[in-house]
């Protein structure tokens, strides 16, 4: 047959399917080589390839699903879940949604019977009320109130004449401003204070723990702050579900089915396993960092205090945006600057904290807020143009003393501080004629550093103590050593410690003088390789 074809090709009326023809006769010969077995074999590989691939691509997405981020989308994206969270809270995922919303600052009138440091008064709190839903998109505030209460605690929360006052208020501003909801800024609302509101002004009722929540998941980018934000909002639910169970209205009010509570249950053995992984992950990059030999430390501070603005201050990093918002840093993120000695060090940006919210809700953050606590020192940002700084400061101290003792495990004799440096911000938005305050003078004594991190000033004498007390804490030391110029001791030294400066030595030109900063370990191996 292979002949036959071979005398069509070459006859003159088939020149137009020569080119079928050879290719028939390229597939004979294949057939006659391989045989039909070989063609089955052929085809069945094929197919086994191609089965293989499909599988490999299955079991790559299976991996990448088992990442931080895929892992996201299938278990924190639940509608079940948000159900629930959204009857608890009073808050959806939609933040694009317009509110129109009246603030209510509730206050005790005693001052013996308030919680509150004394240098807080009520306006203040209500300009931080109203910053808090100014810092979500669409969110308007139509009015704020100040509400003179006896205590905080009673179910009502109002007297009978305000809580009438009140509704007649809310009723006309429905009418003129279509108003959506209440912000009664208080840390957490019980269930029976939130169900009582409701019923009365016929309206969604938030607390300050609901309103955090909501901005804390606007900012929320990353893997790691989406699984820190969903875990931040598990406590709050569960306690409003115990408080509606130990209420009178309970057939009236929120109450969980047992579906419910095995999707909170479930949600939240997930999200620990997911922040233990971060917690490892985290541990993993410390001891990178530790056996770098890196001095890092931790930048702390109430939130919008000024912390991004003062790491880019000082790092000179371009890509560091700092945004005049509350809780705009949610990632603990490292940036990388240099001391005056040329000592490399890495200042760590934090999540900010606040006031009047339950320390449970930063606690949460713990996975990343280690890095702060096991830094070598904490740079305390603070805003000394508020006019509550010295509440705020206190309160940061308190909280991170409350973080100490809980990394440690609940022991108080393991718990470790390390040394803090106070820094006064934003000393360019207050009058050079007011007098310095207490806690200013306190500070003083304290090696607090008046600075504006926005104008570039008193960085220096920042930088300086800075350098002095990273020094101190990694046992680093300023050292003169004499080397020969461009041996392999002077590659070395600027290999493996920081040199200040170099000079020549004026008694042997051959010599290069050398001043280092350098730890004792790194010392006693220079020591081994060149003595």
């Amino acid at each position: 047959m292979t002949k036959c074809l071979r005398l069509l090709r070459h006859l003159p009326w088939t020149t137009q399917l020569r080119p079928v023809l050879v290719q028939f006769q390229t597939r004979l010969k294949y057939t006659q080589h391989q045989g039909v077995k070989g063609i089955r074999n052929r085809k069945s590989f094929f197919e086994a390839q191609m089965q293989s691939g499909q599988q490999a691509e299955s079991e790559q997405e299976t991996d990448t699903g088992n990442g931080t981020d895929t892992l996201d989308m299938r278990f924190l994206d639940d509608r079940a879940y948000d159900e629930v969270a959204g009857g608890a809270m009073r808050i959806s995922r939609d933040v694009a949604t317009a509110q129109k919303v009246l603030i209510l600052q509730p206050y005790v009138k005693w001052a013996a019977k308030r919680n509150t440091p004394d240098d807080v008064k009520p306006n203040d709190q209500l300009t931080e009320a109203t910053a808090l839903i100014h810092s979500l998109p669409n969110w308007k505030v139509v009015r704020g109130l100040k509400v003179p209460l006896e205590s905080l605690e009673r179910k009502a929360l109002f007297g009978s004449g305000k809580m009438a006052e009140l509704k007649t208020l809310v009723a006309e501003l429905r009418q003129e401003q279509q108003l959506t909801c209440l912000f009664v800024s208080k840390g957490t609302l019980s269930f029976a204070q939130k169900h009582f509101l409701e019923a009365e002004f016929r309206l969604p009722v938030l607390d300050r723990y609901s309103v955090v929540i909501q901005i804390l998941r606007l900012h929320a980018t990353s893997a790691e702050a989406r699984l820190q934000v969903a875990m931040a909002e598990l406590p709050y639910i569960w306690a409003q579900a115990k408080d509606a169970s130990m209420t009178q209205t309970r057939r009236q009010g929120y109450s969980l089915t047992d579906l419910q509570k095995e999707i909170l249950r479930s949600r939240e053995r997930k999200l620990r396993a997911e922040l233990d992984r971060v917690r490892r992950q985290r541990q993993l990059l410390r001891q990178k960092r530790k056996q770098q030999n890196y001095p890092i430390a931790a930048v702390v501070g109430y939130t919008n205090a000024g912390k991004t603005s003062l790491i880019k201050a000082l790092t000179v990093e371009d890509s560091l945006q700092p945004r005049n918002q509350l809780f705009a840093t949610l990632d603990v993120t490292a940036h990388g600057g240099l001391l005056p000695c040329n000592l490399q060090l890495i200042y760590m940006d934090t999540v900010g904290f606040m006031s009047d919210l339950p320390t449970n809700l930063f606690e949460c953050f713990v996975a990343t807020l280690e890095d702060a606590m096991l830094a070598d020192i904490i740079i305390h940002v603070q805003d000394l143009s508020h006019p509550c700084h010295a509440a705020q400061s206190a309160h940061v101290e308190s909280t991170l003393r409350s973080l100490a003792f809980s990394i440690a495990g609940g022991d108080s004799t393991a718990s470790h501080m390390p040394p803090i440096i106070n820094v006064y911000n934003k000393c360019d938005l207050v009058p050079a004629s007011a007098e310095p305050t207490a806690a200013e003078q306190e500070g003083s004594r304290r090696a607090a550093h008046r600075i504006s991190a926005r104008a570039l000033t008193g960085l220096d004498p920042l930088l300086q103590d800075i350098e002095r007390q990273v020094l101190a804490v990694t046992g680093r030391r300023k050292l003169q050593m004499r080397v020969p110029n461009g041996g392999p001791e002077m590659a070395w030294l600027y290999k493996n410690a920081a040199v200040v400066y170099t000079e020549a030595d004026e008694k042997n030109p051959e010599r290069l003088l050398m001043q280092v900063v350098i730890c004792q370990r790194t010392l006693e191996q220079f020591k081994r390789q060149f003595c």
